[in-house]
Protein backbone atom coordinates (compact mmCIF):
# COMPACT_ATOMS: atom_id res chain seq x y z
CA UNK A 1 0.00 0.00 0.00
CA UNK A 2 1.27 3.46 -0.89
CA UNK A 3 1.70 6.14 1.76
CA UNK A 4 2.70 9.78 1.81
CA UNK A 5 4.51 12.09 4.21
CA UNK A 6 3.21 15.64 3.84
CA UNK A 7 5.21 18.47 5.44
CA UNK A 8 4.03 21.94 6.44
CA UNK A 9 6.30 23.38 3.74
CA UNK A 10 4.06 21.72 1.13
CA UNK A 11 6.63 19.05 0.31
CA UNK A 12 5.15 15.59 -0.29
CA UNK A 13 7.32 12.46 0.00
CA UNK A 14 5.83 9.28 -1.41
CA UNK A 15 6.62 5.84 -0.01
CA UNK A 16 5.07 2.61 1.18
CA UNK A 17 2.92 1.99 4.22
CA UNK A 18 4.01 -0.27 7.03
CA UNK A 19 2.45 -0.63 10.43
CA UNK A 20 -1.05 0.78 10.86
CA UNK A 21 -3.06 2.50 8.12
CA UNK A 22 -4.80 5.87 8.31
CA UNK A 23 -3.22 9.22 9.11
CA UNK A 24 -1.21 10.72 11.95
CA UNK A 25 -0.06 14.27 12.70
CA UNK A 26 3.09 15.15 14.63
CA UNK A 27 6.40 16.98 14.73
CA UNK A 28 8.90 15.35 12.38
CA UNK A 29 12.33 14.87 13.98
CA UNK A 30 15.34 12.71 13.17
CA UNK A 31 17.38 10.27 15.25
CA UNK A 32 20.98 9.40 14.33
CA UNK A 33 21.20 6.07 16.18
CA UNK A 34 22.42 3.05 14.21
CA UNK A 35 20.67 0.73 16.67
CA UNK A 36 18.05 1.13 19.36
CA UNK A 37 14.95 1.70 17.25
CA UNK A 38 12.83 -0.21 19.78
CA UNK A 39 14.01 2.03 22.60
CA UNK A 40 13.21 5.06 20.44
CA UNK A 41 9.70 3.80 19.70
CA UNK A 42 8.89 3.23 23.37
CA UNK A 43 10.69 6.25 24.89
CA UNK A 44 8.05 8.59 26.40
CA UNK A 45 10.23 11.58 25.47
CA UNK A 46 9.10 11.02 21.85
CA UNK A 47 5.40 11.39 22.67
CA UNK A 48 3.75 13.57 20.02
CA UNK A 49 6.57 13.21 17.50
CA UNK A 50 7.17 11.32 14.26
CA UNK A 51 10.71 9.99 14.14
CA UNK A 52 12.85 9.64 11.02
CA UNK A 53 15.72 7.21 11.50
CA UNK A 54 18.82 8.38 9.60
CA UNK A 55 20.37 4.89 9.54
CA UNK A 56 18.99 3.29 6.33
CA UNK A 57 18.08 -0.26 7.48
CA UNK A 58 15.77 -0.48 10.48
CA UNK A 59 14.16 -3.53 12.09
CA UNK A 60 16.92 -6.03 11.28
CA UNK A 61 16.99 -7.57 14.77
CA UNK A 62 13.25 -7.37 15.39
CA UNK A 63 11.41 -6.51 18.58
CA UNK A 64 11.48 -8.10 22.05
CA UNK A 65 9.75 -7.19 25.28
CA UNK A 66 13.04 -6.77 27.21
CA UNK A 67 14.07 -3.57 25.43
CA UNK A 68 10.82 -1.66 25.84
CA UNK A 69 11.30 1.66 27.66
CA UNK A 70 7.63 1.99 28.61
CA UNK A 71 4.42 0.01 28.37
CA UNK A 72 3.60 1.03 24.81
CA UNK A 73 4.88 2.59 21.60
CA UNK A 74 4.99 6.35 22.20
CA UNK A 75 5.77 7.89 18.80
CA UNK A 76 3.06 9.36 16.57
CA UNK A 77 4.63 7.95 13.42
CA UNK A 78 7.78 6.20 12.20
CA UNK A 79 9.81 7.00 9.07
CA UNK A 80 12.52 4.73 7.63
CA UNK A 81 14.41 4.20 4.40
CA UNK A 82 14.10 0.40 4.53
CA UNK A 83 12.29 -1.88 6.95
CA UNK A 84 13.90 -5.32 7.29
CA UNK A 85 11.61 -8.05 5.99
CA UNK A 86 13.32 -10.97 7.72
CA UNK A 87 14.76 -9.86 11.08
CA UNK A 88 17.08 -12.22 12.93
CA UNK A 89 18.05 -12.29 16.60
CA UNK A 90 18.01 -14.89 19.35
CA UNK A 91 15.59 -12.72 21.40
CA UNK A 92 13.31 -11.94 18.44
CA UNK A 93 9.58 -12.05 19.27
CA UNK A 94 7.98 -10.08 16.43
CA UNK A 95 8.93 -7.74 13.62
CA UNK A 96 8.80 -3.97 13.48
CA UNK A 97 5.82 -3.66 11.13
CA UNK A 98 3.64 -5.93 13.27
CA UNK A 99 4.59 -3.97 16.39
CA UNK A 100 3.55 -0.68 14.81
CA UNK A 101 0.30 -2.17 13.48
CA UNK A 102 -0.65 -3.60 16.88
CA UNK A 103 0.07 -0.22 18.47
CA UNK A 104 -1.97 1.72 15.91
CA UNK A 105 1.10 3.67 14.78
CA UNK A 106 1.35 4.72 11.14
CA UNK A 107 4.71 4.16 9.46
CA UNK A 108 6.20 5.00 6.07
CA UNK A 109 9.18 3.38 4.36
CA UNK A 110 10.95 3.74 1.04
CA UNK A 111 11.42 7.52 1.18
CA UNK A 112 14.74 9.38 0.99
CA UNK A 113 15.44 9.79 4.70
CA UNK A 114 18.72 11.57 3.95
CA UNK A 115 16.85 14.26 2.00
CA UNK A 116 14.24 14.54 4.79
CA UNK A 117 16.97 14.96 7.40
CA UNK A 118 18.55 17.74 5.33
CA UNK A 119 15.15 19.48 5.14
CA UNK A 120 14.81 19.38 8.93
CA UNK A 121 18.36 20.66 9.39
CA UNK A 122 17.60 23.51 6.99
CA UNK A 123 14.09 24.48 8.12
CA UNK A 124 14.07 23.16 11.68
CA UNK A 125 11.60 20.67 13.14
CA UNK A 126 8.62 20.42 10.79
CA UNK A 127 5.00 19.53 11.38
CA UNK A 128 3.97 16.62 9.22
CA UNK A 129 1.31 14.02 8.53
CA UNK A 130 1.75 10.44 7.40
CA UNK A 131 -1.27 9.12 5.51
CA UNK A 132 -2.37 6.10 3.52
CA UNK A 133 -5.39 8.05 2.24
CA UNK A 134 -3.92 9.59 -0.92
CA UNK A 135 -6.99 10.99 -2.69
CA UNK A 136 -6.80 14.54 -1.31
CA UNK A 137 -3.22 15.24 -0.31
CA UNK A 138 -3.52 18.97 -1.08
CA UNK A 139 -6.27 19.29 1.50
CA UNK A 140 -3.89 18.07 4.20
CA UNK A 141 -1.59 21.09 3.97
CA UNK A 142 -4.01 23.70 5.44
CA UNK A 143 -5.05 21.18 8.10
CA UNK A 144 -1.41 20.61 8.92
CA UNK A 145 -0.60 24.30 9.10
CA UNK A 146 -3.53 24.77 11.49
CA UNK A 147 -2.49 21.80 13.64
CA UNK A 148 -1.02 22.73 17.04
CA UNK A 149 1.59 20.72 18.92
CA UNK A 150 -0.08 19.31 22.08
CA UNK A 151 0.78 21.43 25.10
CA UNK A 152 1.08 19.28 28.24
CA UNK A 153 2.22 15.90 26.94
CA UNK A 154 3.95 15.09 30.24
CA UNK A 155 0.59 14.45 31.90
CA UNK A 156 -0.10 11.75 29.31
CA UNK A 157 3.11 9.78 29.87
CA UNK A 158 3.76 10.17 33.62
CA UNK A 159 2.80 7.36 35.97
CA UNK A 160 -0.75 7.80 37.34
CA UNK A 161 0.17 6.37 40.74
CA UNK A 162 3.11 5.89 43.08
CA UNK A 163 5.09 2.65 42.88
CA UNK A 164 8.32 1.33 44.39
CA UNK A 165 11.33 -0.55 43.03
CA UNK A 166 14.00 -2.30 45.13
CA UNK A 167 17.74 -2.02 44.48
CA UNK A 168 19.17 -4.65 42.14
CA UNK A 169 20.84 -6.33 45.10
CA UNK A 170 18.77 -6.20 48.29
CA UNK A 171 21.86 -6.32 50.50
CA UNK A 172 23.08 -3.11 48.84
CA UNK A 173 20.16 -0.86 49.75
CA UNK A 174 22.25 2.31 49.91
CA UNK A 175 19.86 5.22 49.39
CA UNK A 176 16.15 5.93 49.03
CA UNK A 177 15.48 8.10 45.96
CA UNK A 178 12.16 9.63 44.96
CA UNK A 179 11.90 9.73 41.16
CA UNK A 180 9.61 12.42 39.77
CA UNK A 181 8.29 10.81 36.59
CA UNK A 182 7.98 13.31 33.73
CA UNK A 183 8.19 10.43 31.21
CA UNK A 184 10.98 8.20 32.46
CA UNK A 185 12.63 5.36 30.54
CA UNK A 186 12.85 1.94 32.19
CA UNK A 187 16.61 1.76 31.51
CA UNK A 188 17.16 4.80 33.73
CA UNK A 189 15.27 3.14 36.57
CA UNK A 190 17.34 -0.04 36.10
CA UNK A 191 20.59 1.93 36.19
CA UNK A 192 19.62 3.52 39.49
CA UNK A 193 18.59 0.16 40.93
CA UNK A 194 21.98 -1.22 39.94
CA UNK A 195 23.59 1.75 41.69
CA UNK A 196 22.04 0.56 44.95
CA UNK A 197 19.11 2.97 45.05
CA UNK A 198 15.70 2.02 46.41
CA UNK A 199 13.20 3.93 44.28
CA UNK A 200 9.81 5.47 44.86
CA UNK A 201 8.42 6.70 41.55
CA UNK A 202 5.80 9.45 41.82
CA UNK A 203 3.55 11.25 39.29
CA UNK A 204 4.75 14.50 37.75
CA UNK A 205 2.11 16.44 39.70
CA UNK A 206 3.34 15.33 43.14
CA UNK A 207 4.00 18.30 45.43
CA UNK A 208 7.22 18.98 47.32
CA UNK A 209 5.42 18.36 50.62
CA UNK A 210 4.23 14.92 49.46
CA UNK A 211 7.73 14.02 48.31
CA UNK A 212 9.34 15.07 51.60
CA UNK A 213 6.78 12.98 53.53
CA UNK A 214 8.36 9.91 51.82
CA UNK A 215 11.66 10.73 53.59
CA UNK A 216 13.98 10.31 50.61
CA UNK A 217 17.75 10.68 50.69
CA UNK A 218 17.54 12.44 47.33
CA UNK A 219 15.19 13.42 44.50
CA UNK A 220 15.67 12.53 40.82
CA UNK A 221 14.02 14.60 38.07
CA UNK A 222 13.46 12.44 35.00
CA UNK A 223 13.47 12.90 31.26
CA UNK A 224 10.23 13.59 29.42
CA UNK A 225 8.60 15.14 26.33
CA UNK A 226 7.51 18.58 25.28
CA UNK A 227 8.13 22.21 26.18
CA UNK A 228 9.48 22.53 29.75
CA UNK A 229 7.62 25.82 30.23
CA UNK A 230 4.35 23.89 29.99
CA UNK A 231 5.23 21.82 33.09
CA UNK A 232 4.45 24.48 35.67
CA UNK A 233 3.55 22.02 38.41
CA UNK A 234 6.98 20.41 38.15
CA UNK A 235 8.73 23.78 38.37
CA UNK A 236 6.83 24.63 41.56
CA UNK A 237 7.66 21.23 43.06
CA UNK A 238 11.36 21.73 42.41
CA UNK A 239 11.31 25.15 44.06
CA UNK A 240 9.80 23.57 47.15
CA UNK A 241 12.55 20.94 47.29
CA UNK A 242 15.57 23.22 46.95
CA UNK A 243 17.73 23.08 50.04
CA UNK A 244 15.67 20.21 51.50
CA UNK A 245 17.26 17.23 49.69
CA UNK A 246 19.99 16.61 47.09
CA UNK A 247 18.54 16.86 43.57
CA UNK A 248 19.74 15.32 40.30
CA UNK A 249 17.94 16.11 37.04
CA UNK A 250 18.35 14.85 33.49
CA UNK A 251 16.94 15.94 30.12
CA UNK A 252 13.54 17.59 30.81
CA UNK A 253 14.36 17.52 34.53
CA UNK A 254 17.53 19.49 33.74
CA UNK A 255 15.50 22.16 31.94
CA UNK A 256 12.85 22.33 34.68
CA UNK A 257 15.54 22.78 37.33
CA UNK A 258 16.97 25.79 35.51
CA UNK A 259 13.51 27.30 35.06
CA UNK A 260 12.83 26.82 38.78
CA UNK A 261 15.98 28.79 39.60
CA UNK A 262 15.26 31.71 37.29
CA UNK A 263 16.81 30.51 34.03
CA UNK A 264 15.18 30.31 30.62
CA UNK A 265 14.86 27.72 27.85
CA UNK A 266 14.46 27.88 24.08
CA UNK A 267 13.36 25.54 21.30
CA UNK A 268 16.31 24.27 19.29
CA UNK A 269 16.27 24.23 15.51
CA UNK A 270 16.35 20.44 15.24
CA UNK A 271 17.49 19.23 18.66
CA UNK A 272 19.79 16.42 19.72
CA UNK A 273 18.50 12.89 19.16
CA UNK A 274 20.84 9.91 19.03
CA UNK A 275 23.68 8.15 20.79
CA UNK A 276 26.65 10.08 19.45
CA UNK A 277 26.62 13.56 21.04
CA UNK A 278 30.06 14.72 22.35
CA UNK A 279 29.91 16.51 25.71
CA UNK A 280 32.81 18.09 27.60
CA UNK A 281 33.01 18.36 31.38
CA UNK A 282 34.30 21.92 31.81
CA UNK A 283 35.85 21.11 35.19
CA UNK A 284 37.87 18.04 34.18
CA UNK A 285 38.06 18.78 30.41
CA UNK A 286 37.06 15.14 29.83
CA UNK A 287 34.88 14.44 26.78
CA UNK A 288 32.22 11.72 26.80
CA UNK A 289 29.93 10.50 24.03
CA UNK A 290 26.35 10.69 25.20
CA UNK A 291 22.84 9.56 24.30
CA UNK A 292 20.33 12.40 23.98
CA UNK A 293 16.73 13.07 23.05
CA UNK A 294 15.57 16.65 23.39
CA UNK A 295 14.33 19.58 21.36
CA UNK A 296 14.72 22.30 24.01
CA UNK A 297 17.81 23.65 25.75
CA UNK A 298 18.83 26.07 28.48
CA UNK A 299 19.60 29.63 27.37
CA UNK A 300 23.07 30.15 28.79
CA UNK A 301 22.81 33.93 29.07
CA UNK A 302 19.74 33.49 31.31
CA UNK A 303 21.86 31.78 33.97
CA UNK A 304 23.96 34.86 34.75
CA UNK A 305 21.56 36.06 37.45
CA UNK A 306 20.94 32.60 38.90
CA UNK A 307 22.91 30.46 41.40
CA UNK A 308 23.69 27.96 38.64
CA UNK A 309 27.00 27.52 36.87
CA UNK A 310 27.56 25.69 33.59
CA UNK A 311 29.49 22.42 34.04
CA UNK A 312 29.09 20.65 30.68
CA UNK A 313 28.96 21.80 27.07
CA UNK A 314 28.00 20.17 23.77
CA UNK A 315 31.00 20.23 21.45
CA UNK A 316 28.89 20.25 18.27
CA UNK A 317 26.95 23.45 18.93
CA UNK A 318 28.30 24.71 22.31
CA UNK A 319 24.87 24.41 23.98
CA UNK A 320 24.57 23.92 27.75
CA UNK A 321 24.71 20.24 28.73
CA UNK A 322 25.10 20.45 32.49
CA UNK A 323 24.71 22.83 35.44
CA UNK A 324 25.19 22.75 39.18
CA UNK A 325 24.11 24.98 42.06
CA UNK A 326 26.88 27.06 43.57
CA UNK A 327 25.79 26.40 47.15
CA UNK A 328 23.27 23.55 47.29
CA UNK A 329 23.67 19.82 46.45
CA UNK A 330 21.83 20.24 43.16
CA UNK A 331 23.01 19.39 39.65
CA UNK A 332 21.65 18.29 36.28
CA UNK A 333 22.67 17.20 32.78
CA UNK A 334 20.92 17.40 29.44
CA UNK A 335 21.74 13.84 28.39
CA UNK A 336 20.79 10.33 29.56
CA UNK A 337 23.47 8.91 31.90
CA UNK A 338 22.42 5.28 31.35
CA UNK A 339 22.39 5.72 27.56
CA UNK A 340 20.21 2.77 26.68
CA UNK A 341 20.92 2.34 23.84
CA UNK A 342 24.28 4.00 23.45
CA UNK A 343 27.54 4.53 25.35
CA UNK A 344 27.70 4.05 29.12
CA UNK A 345 30.50 6.52 29.88
CA UNK A 346 28.26 8.74 32.01
CA UNK A 347 27.12 6.23 34.63
CA UNK A 348 29.54 7.94 37.03
CA UNK A 349 26.90 10.64 37.49
CA UNK A 350 24.89 8.26 39.68
CA UNK A 351 28.00 7.90 41.84
CA UNK A 352 28.18 11.68 42.18
CA UNK A 353 24.51 11.72 43.18
CA UNK A 354 25.21 9.01 45.78
CA UNK A 355 28.07 11.09 47.18
CA UNK A 356 25.76 14.08 47.62
CA UNK A 357 23.21 11.92 49.40
CA UNK A 358 25.92 10.48 51.67
CA UNK A 359 27.01 13.98 52.59
CA UNK A 360 23.38 14.91 53.22
CA UNK A 361 23.03 12.03 55.66
CA UNK A 362 26.18 13.10 57.49
CA UNK A 363 24.89 16.65 57.80
CA UNK A 364 21.54 15.43 59.15
CA UNK A 365 23.33 13.27 61.72
CA UNK A 366 25.42 16.18 62.94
Amino acid sequence: MKAALVLETGKVLMGESFGATGEAFGEVVFNTGMTGYQEVLTDPSYAGQMVCMTYPLIGNYGINRLDDQSEKVQVQGFIVKESARNPSHWQLEKNLSRTLAQSGVVGIKGIDTRALTRMIREHGVLRGVITTELEHLDALIPRLQAWLVPADVVAKVSTPEIYSLPPAQIEKDLFHVVVVDFGIKSNILKAMQESGFRLTVVPHSTSAEQILELHPDGVFLSNGPGDPKEVGVGIETIRGLLGKRPIFGICLGHQLLSLALGGDTYKMKFGHRGGNQPVQDLLTKKVTITSQNHGYAIAEESLEQTPLQVTHRNLNDQSVEGVKHRDLPVFSVQYHPEAGPGPSESLYLFEEFAQLMQEGRANDAS
